[in-house]
């Protein structure tokens, strides 16, 4: 049985994730103590419940802990299990981290695997929806992951209510070196249940704030009418990514501008990743078959815990030189 600390550099919910998708995997019983132990509420909340239940249903797993507040999970997996599943988080809980713990093992599966998942899509301390397709997902790609992701409604916080539906097809990993890719910068503007201005403010705020850098963004603007009420802003151009969120007395000219900062900081770096993706991608490289290689604008406390993971799974298969990641992928 592999045991993972969860109190682990940033002690949050990365370790968690990351240590329930290489259980399913591998096969391997991992127990996990100090769930979350860096946090004001230690101990799984119901996002993390999410994600363990729908690993659990895909692995055909044991688990012991499964209830909120606690901070000792024991699972033990079995087969990984295709075919089609739903997933509602019930809060606004977000979407893209439920898909941290269940993406990489449902790549594995025999057959192919449908997720319809209702929660939060653009939602604080976590990738949104559309960095999510726009960035994450072409590195995946680029590495072998065959994944298909279609936003069907927006979900913001409290009330969530966002629906995305996964499909992902087996799929064999092979590692791949990264450079920095500049294929022009667009993005996407969006509100549900608030004017269109809102939106329009947004995009026109950050195309304003990236041309008088010197750049040009193609940066659209969507309005829509759904369960929760929100705003936000993606801006992406090849791995790297930035957004923001609206929220009550913010105005949407801040919105926009503070995406495009961000956005525009991860741009100029040399590295091939923004500071996000440099962690998404760690697990999935770790079973390629062969190297991956990427460079990133930053080592993070997130990188730092998925690091921590797969060597307790695979051992010292991760060398970080500066700021240059190379994995030599198990090939699973």
């Amino acid at each position: 049985m592999i045991r993972i600390d969860g109190s682990y550099g940033e002690g949050g919910g990365q370790i968690l994730r990351t240590s329930i998708a290489l259980s399913c995997i591998t096969g391997e019983k991992v127990e996990v103590i100090n769930i979350r132990a860096n946090r004001p509420k230690p101990g799984l909340a119901p996002q993390h419940l999410k994600g363990i239940e729908a690993a659990k249903l895909i692995s055909d797993a044991k688990v012991e802990g499964l209830k909120i507040g606690s901070t000792r999970i024991l699972f033990e997996p079995k087969r990984i299990k295709g075919g089609h599943y739903k997933i509602d988080i019930g809060t606004a809980g977000s979407i893209t981290l439920i898909l941290q713990t269940i993406l990489l093992p449902s790549l594995l599966a025999r057959e192919n695997t449908t997720f319809s998942i209702t929660g939060g899509t653009d939602v604080a301390w976590s990738p949104p929806i559309d960095y999510f397709r726009n960035v994450t997902l072409r590195a995946l790609r680029e590495i072998g992951c065959d994944i298909e992701v279609i936003l069907k409604k927006r979900g913001y916080y409290p009330k969530g209510g966002g629906r995305v539906e996964v499909t992902t097809r087996p799929s064999k990993l092979s590692g791949s070196k990264f450079t920095k890719i500049d294929n022009g910068i667009a993005g996407i503007s969006h509100c549900q249940n608030l004017p269109k201005h809102v939106a329009l403010r947004q995009a026109e705020s950050a195309k304003k704030y990236l041309e008088e850098k010197g750049l040009d963004a193609n940066i659209r603007y969507e309005v829509h009418q759904g369960p929760s009420t929100g705003s936000g802003i993606t801006i992406w151009c090849g791995f790297k990514g930035g957004s923001s969120l609206g929220r009550r007395g913010k105005r949407a000219e801040e919105v926009g501008q503070k995406a495009a900062s961000l956005f525009y900081k991860e741009f100029i770096s040399d590295s091939a990743f923004d500071k996000h993706l440099a962690d998404q991608i760690l697990p999935f490289a770790s079973i390629a078959k062969g190297s991956t290689i990427y460079s990133t604008s930053e080592i993070t406390s997130h990188l730092q815990s998925n690091v921590y993971v797969i060597e307790k799974f695979f051992g010292k298969i991760v060398k970080i030189r500066e700021n240059t990641i190379k994995v030599q992928g198990v090939n699973i």
